[in-house]
């Protein structure tokens, strides 16, 4: 007898999560994409996991990408969102967008963390240099 097994949102989400950590922002973009194949909503955590991927493989760029998508599909970035575009803007010397993210999370309700905070000094000092 076979049963067939149907990945779920928090499936993806682990797996997503995962590639992130061995620093494999591609196997986490395609798993985005098969998630939304199958009719597999992501959240604001897989968005999030996603783009600590690419911050993990110094992605910027892809990031900021995710980023948009999310604004697309109407998913409401949270502060661990943002603390991972801040941490690959940081990585890629983006330093110039920490106060844009900074401003805006304050703008949609999300209360910025030590490590927004940081990165906007960091950004700050590195103006003043």
């Amino acid at each position: 007898r076979t049963h067939e097994l149907l990945a779920d949102v928090i499936t993806y989400d682990a797996a997503i999560s995962a590639c992130g950590k061995g620093e494999r922002w591609q196997e986490a973009f395609g798993l985005l994409g098969r998630m939304q194949e199958e009719d597999l909503v992501p959240c604001v955590i897989t968005y999030s996991a996603a783009i600590s991927a690419c911050e993990k493989s110094e992605q910027w760029q892809h990031a900021l990408d995710l980023l948009e998508a999310m604004r697309d599909r109407n998913v409401l970035p949270n502060v661990i969102t943002y603390s991972a575009l801040m941490s690959a803007c940081e990585k890629g010397e983006q330093w110039q967008r920490a106060p844009g993210f900074l401003g805006v999370m304050q703008c949609e309700g999300a209360v910025p963390n030590v490590i927004i905070y940081s990165a906007s000094i960091r950004h700050l000092l590195s103006v003043a240099e």
